[in-house]
């Protein structure tokens, strides 16, 4: 699905959905940048990938120091030339301090949706020349669904997803003419390490009677849809948002107080 010698970067990549999209990149042949705060870490997942019959490199990335974004890509610019695939997996919110307006204070709120927001938007000020420079690119953003449906807390982290939601719409529609597509994978409950230290396991209950398929989403379930909008079989798609989600937000609000249908 990917051709030859494609080069990906995926950010946020050592652990959960970012490792599982690295991964899968590599498994169909990109030679993939992990982007990552944790050198070390970083070079592990590589030597992982390796074993594996894949190609993975390590680059430096630490969202709250954006001179890491332009080094990085500074250093794949002199390294291959091209960049072909762009995941901004990174994310981050603070459940001790993402609150419902009246409870947050704007200081906390501001931090998160800048840090989530800037991360995207720097990626990709600095990935656009350089896919342009082979004919274009592929650009994936991983938002979440909790940026299309309101909740009762984490207000910072939700609005910074529908922040990257619009800027994915934007990236689509300013960079068509230069062979780039942006698109936008928003994962719902998926189990991952981080998603299970801020569920309690009563709330995790209760949310799964909202989702039609019944079960937490898998970081494959969101890395298999990442790689069809890195690769052709998603070459006339673009400014588009995929929620895997398990049917999350789909059915009517009193879907989670419905029997379950057996037969």
């Amino acid at each position: 699905m990917l051709v030859p010698n494609t080069v990906a970067l995926v950010t946020s990549s050592t652990r959960g959905i970012g490792r599982c999209c690295a991964e899968t990149l590599a498994r169909e042949g990109a030679r993939v940048y992990l982007a990552v705060r944790r050198p070390e870490a970083g070079r592990e997942v590589a030597r992982s990938i390796a074993q594996a019959g894949g190609q993975a490199e390590v680059v430096f990335f630490d969202a709250r120091r954006p001179e890491s974004v332009r080094q990085m890509l500074e250093e794949i610019a002199q390294r291959e030339n091209r960049l072909d695939i762009l995941v901004n997996n990174f994310g981050t919110t603070d459940v001790r301090r993402d609150l419902d307006i009246a409870s947050a204070s704007w200081e906390d709120f501001s931090d998160i949706v800048s840090v989530n927001l800037r991360s995207v938007f720097d990626t990709i000020h600095y990935a656009v020349p350089l896919m342009a420079r082979s004919g274009g690119g592929s650009i994936v953003n991983i938002s979440s669904v909790g940026g299309l449906e309101p909740d009762v807390t984490r207000t910072a982290y939700g609005v910074s997803k529908a922040a990257v939601n619009f800027l994915t719409l934007d990236t689509a529609v300013q960079y068509a003419s230069l062979g780039i597509r942006c698109n936008a994978v928003l994962p719902g409950y998926t189990e991952t390490e981080a998603a299970a230290s801020n569920m309690p396991p009563e709330f995790l209950s209760a949310f799964l009677k909202n989702v039609p398929l019944g079960r937490p989403g898998t970081p494959q379930d969101i890395a298999s849809a990442v790689l069809f909008f890195a690769s052709s079989l998603s070459s006339y798609v673009t400014g588009h948002l995929l929620p895997v989600a398990g049917g999350f937000g789909v059915p009517t609000p009193m879907y989670g107080m419905l029997p379950r249908r057996t037969h």
